[in-house]
């Protein structure tokens, strides 16, 4: 697969379609918005962002990307829809906050810039591309050795199908039908092992919880559903 094949047209437009209400916290974003915080904390938490160089992945309109340049790092944001970036680019002069926003894929932008970050991330994409393992490749060759690398996505599983399709999608009408395709879930072993064929040691498993009563998202075990890996490149 080259280097620009690995994306899916029909995901692209799909985000495009809906990229002039990414910043809009009641749109079909609200869940970005809400999970966005916990995002931060747990990133920063294993490796404080301040002065850091992060390359963020799949950024789409930018609001993980803003989050962490507010935490004093120098961020740079890549993704495919034209749409997002143009999005993102426009709420900077909202926030005031400075992204380097650039039109590529992971796999283009690390033959272009390999080992050029002390941070990257990629979160809620995986499961949106065709071929996650080569994503997963260049985000590795992206980080310098020694860096961190933040992974989320989607279990595969029955719960996974019943809660983050079934519910999110029809019933709680969380997330647009059609946002998730099932079959591109990944499961945490299959993403260790991209993970471990890229070089990279996986540091800490956590799983995403959302509770319907409460309308509130939480970090604990349970990754029966979202989860998040983070990981550091080898030296």
């Amino acid at each position: 697969m080259n280097a620009h094949a690995n994306s899916d047209p029909a995901e692209v437009r799909k985000f495009s379609d809906l990229a002039h209400r990414w910043w809009d916290p009641t749109s079909e974003f609200r869940p970005l918005h809400e999970i966005n915080p916990l995002r931060l904390d747990w990133i920063d938490g294993q490796t404080p962002l301040a002065g850091k160089t992060v390359l963020d992945v799949g950024c789409g309109g930018g609001i993980l990307s803003e989050g962490m340049a507010a935490r004093g790092a120098s961020v740079t944001g890549i993704d495919l829809s034209e749409k997002a970036l143009g999005v993102a680019r426009l709420h900077l002069f909202e926030s005031g906050l400075k992204v380097d926003y650039h039109l590529t894929s992971a796999e283009a932008f690390a033959a272009e810039r390999p080992a050029q970050f002390d941070v990257v991330t990629c979160m809620e994409m995986l499961e949106h591309v065709p071929d996650p393992a080569s994503t997963v490749v260049a985000c590795a060759r992206l980080v310098k050795p020694g860096g961190m690398v933040f992974f989320s996505t989607l279990n595969r599983n029955p719960k996974s199908y019943l809660f983050a399709i079934i519910g999110a999608e029809y019933v709680l009408n969380l997330l647009p039908r059609g946002t998730h395709d099932y079959a591109k879930f990944i499961k945490p072993s299959e993403l260790a092992r991209h993970t471990r064929e890229a070089g990279l040691e996986t540091r800490t498993l956590t799983g995403m919880s959302y509770n319907p009563f409460s309308k509130t998202y939480s970090l604990g075990r349970d990754t029966d559903v979202n989860y998040l890996l983070s990981t550091a490149r080898l030296a």
